[in-house]
């Protein structure tokens, strides 16, 4: 494969990892609000979660809090993987757009 196919696919792939992580990061901005919302939310009144298309009551609302924030560590750890994977795409860019200006 040429020089010059193989830019244009590291920039669609580029593209592609800079949507995951703003996908990504908006996902765990989403997180981190409904963690917060679940600790401020009162004793006394009830919490849902969805499960497919309807709302069930949690019963748990440490294991629930606990799951929320598993599965935010997990998130933070995907971010940081794609963004480690953008950074190593946009070093290939560089190189492979330094052989094409020679």
């Amino acid at each position: 494969m040429e020089a010059a196919q193989q830019l244009q696919m590291v920039v669609a792939e580029v593209q592609a990892a800079r949507q995951q992580v703003a996908s990504l990061n908006a996902q765990l901005r989403e997180l981190e609000g409904t963690i917060i919302a679940v600790k401020k939310q009162p004793e006394d009144m009830s919490l849902h979660r969805q499960m497919g298309t309807i709302l069930v009551e949690v019963e748990d609302r440490n294991q629930l809090l606990s799951d929320l924030e598993t599965t935010l560590e997990q998130m933070k750890a995907a971010v940081s993987t794609m963004g480690e994977r953008e950074a190593e795409l946009v070093a290939t860019y560089e190189k492979l757009k330094q052989s094409l200006e020679g």
